[in-house]
C-alpha cells in the first residue's frame, strides 16, 4: 500500500528557498553512475511538497541540471523540443524546437513516440538524440542552435524502436552510437563543430548508455552494441576488446556499470554478470568474474550503493535487488510485483526507486531484506525518466509535465 502522498498545493515560503543542488548534467549524473553526492536527509518527510509544475511534452528523457538551469527534452505534436527552465521557479528560459515526425514500430507504441534519450550539457553547450536519430547541438545559455547530424549515410538513422542511447562528452568530444539497425557507428563528434574525429562501425546502436573508464591503463567507452559489450579508445576509436552480448527481440538496453575493475551487465533474459578487462600483449583480453543468475535487468540499469549493486529484476513481475558488488553474491531480494520497470539512484547507503508508475520508494541498501523507509505517489501519469534530486528536492518528469517536488 502507498503510505504517503504530494500535498496538493504549492507552499510559497518554499520557493523563496534557494536550492543547494549539484550538477546532474547528463544521463545518471556526473559519473553516469546514479550516484548522489551529499548526505541524506536526516528523516524522510511523510509527503513531498510541490514547488512547481510545467508541461514540457511527452518521452522518455530525464531531466538535466547545470547551475541554476534544469533542461528537459520532450515532444509537443510532431516536433521535438528543449526547454530551459529556471531551477527555483520552473520558468522558461529559452525554447528549441524543430520538426520530428516519426511513426513508431507497432511494438513499442505503447512507449510513445519519445524521445528517449537523455540530454548532455558540457563545455557551455547542451546536445539532444532525437528518436529518429537526429543528434543537435545548442550553446546552453542562449539556446542558439549550433550544429547538427542526421544519421545520413546509414541505412537507418535509428535502431527499430527508436534512438534511446544517450550520447556522452568527454574532453571536447561528443559520443553517440548513431545510424540504425546492423548499420551504425559509435562516433566522436568535436563538441564544437560537430566534425567527425572518430567512428568505429562494428556494431549497430542497441538501446543501452556508453559509459566512459580507465581500465588496464587505457581510457575506454564501453557499451552494448546491437549484438555485444565493447571497449572503444576514446583518443582513436580503436575496438580494444569485444564479448558477443545479445537478448530476446534484440533489445540490449541496460548502461554498464563500472565498479573498480570490475564490468557489470545484463538484459533480457540474461543473468547479471562481471567481467575484468586485462592488458595481454599488445591487446587486451577479458576474464569472468562472476555471474549471478538468480537475477536478470531488462531496462533498468543497477546502481551501486555502499558496496551493493542494486537493480530491478524482470523476473517475478519486477523484484528489486541487492547484491555484493565485489563476488556478485545475493544479499537481498523483494517480494515480485514491484513494478514494469523503475529508474534507481543511490544516496550513499539509500536507495531512491522511481516506477514507471509514479511511485517513488525510498529503502536502504543495506541490511539483509528489502525495507522501505517511505513511498511516496509523485504523479498522476507514467514516469519512465530517471528522476534528478536537487538540493532539498527531487525533479520528476511524468508522461506530459516536470515537476519540482521538496523534501
Amino acid at each position: 500500500m502507498r503510505s504517503a502522498r504530494l500535498v496538493p498545493a504549492v507552499v510559497p515560503a518554499l520557493l523563496a528557498i534557494p536550492l543547494a543542488a549539484a550538477d546532474w548534467p547528463q544521463w545518471r549524473g556526473p559519473g553516469r553512475d546514479g550516484r548522489v553526492v551529499g548526505p541524506a536527509p536526516a528523516s524522510w518527510p511523510q509527503s513531498l511538497k510541490p514547488a512547481w509544475k510545467v508541461t514540457v511534452g511527452e518521452g522518455h528523457a530525464s531531466p538535466v541540471v547545470a547551475g541554476d538551469r534544469v533542461y528537459v527534452f520532450g515532444r509537443m505534436g510532431d516536433e521535438e523540443v528543449l526547454h530551459a527552465l529556471d531551477l527555483a521557479t520552473g520558468k522558461t528560459t529559452w525554447r528549441q524546437s524543430y520538426p520530428a515526425p516519426y511513426t513508431m514500430n507497432p511494438a513499442a507504441s505503447a512507449h510513445g513516440k519519445g524521445p528517449k534519450s537523455t540530454p548532455v550539457v558540457g563545455e557551455g553547450n547542451i546536445c539532444t538524440l532525437g528518436i529518429g536519430g537526429m543528434l543537435s547541438c545548442f550553446d546552453a545559455s542562449s539556446g542558439t542552435r549550433l550544429w547538427s547530424a542526421s544519421g545520413k549515410g546509414f541505412a537507418a538513422s535509428s535502431p527499430q524502436y527508436g534512438a534511446a542511447m544517450s550520447p556522452l562528452i568527454d574532453h571536447g568530444l561528443l559520443i553517440a552510437h548513431v545510424g540504425g539497425e546492423n548499420d551504425g557507428a559509435l562516433t566522436a563528434f568535436e563538441l564544437k563543430s560537430g566534425v567527425v574525429r572518430w567512428a568505429w562501425k562494428g556494431d549497430g546502436p542497441a538501446y543501452a548508455s556508453p559509459v566512459v573508464a580507465d581500465l588496464a591503463g587505457r581510457r575506454q567507452v564501453i557499451t552494448q552494441t546491437q549484438g555485444h559489450l565493447v571497449g572503444v579508445s576514446t583518443d582513436r576509436g580503436e575496438l580494444l576488446w569485444s564479448v558477443p552480448f545479445s537478448t530476446p527481440y534484440g533489445q540490449n538496453a541496460v548502461t554498464p556499470v563500472v565498479s573498480g575493475d570490475l564490468v557489470v551487465y545484463s538484459g533480457l533474459e540474461q543473468p547479471v554478470r562481471a567481467l575484468r578487462v586485462v592488458k595481454k600483449g599488445p591487446g587486451f583480453v577479458t576474464e569472468a568474474a562472476w555471474e549471478n543468475a538468480e537475477v536478470s535487468a531488462y531496462m533498468n540499469t543497477p546502481v551501486l550503493a555502499d558496496g551493493r549493486l542494486c537493480g530491478l529484476s524482470h523476473r517475478r513481475k519486477g523484484q528489486l535487488f541487492c547484491l555484493d558488488a565485489a563476488t556478485g553474491k545475493t544479499a537481498w531480494l523483494s517480494q515480485g510485483r514491484q513494478g514494469d520497470n523503475a529508474a534507481m539512484l543511490s544516496l550513499g547507503a539509500t536507495l531512491i526507486v522511481l516506477n514507471t508508475e509514479a511511485e517513488m520508494v525510498v529503502a536502504p541498501s543495506s541490511g539483509a531484506s528489502f525495507s522501505p523507509t517511505r513511498r511516496y505517489t509523485v504523479a498522476a501519469s507514467p514516469t519512465w525518466a530517471h528522476p534528478v534530486v536537487v538540493g532539498d528536492g527531487v525533479l520528476v518528469k511524468d508522461s506530459q509535465s516536470l515537476a519540482l517536488l521538496r523534501f
